[in-house]
């Protein structure tokens, strides 16, 4: 869909991956555990670290298109 995206694959602990990502500033960080895979969703969380809670893959991406949208826009 035109984004940007890495995946971090290091064996490092979920939370350490995390705060090194609020640390860098990452934009958004999608978590996506077994209950998600099982779901079909995402955990997304945003570089302030607030989780934004699970939702689908579609929502996720909708919700990036309006914000990269709304930042073209100006």
């Amino acid at each position: 869909q035109g984004f940007r995206v890495e995946v971090d694959h290091r064996s490092e602990k979920i939370g350490k991956k995390i705060r090194e990502a609020t640390m860098e500033k990452i934009p958004y960080m999608l978590v996506v555990g077994d209950r998600d895979m099982e779901n079909g969703t995402v955990s997304p969380r945003h570089r302030t670290g607030e989780d934004l809670g699970a939702m689908s893959q579609e929502a996720f991406a909708a919700l990036l298109k309006e914000e990269v949208d709304a930042k073209t826009i100006k």
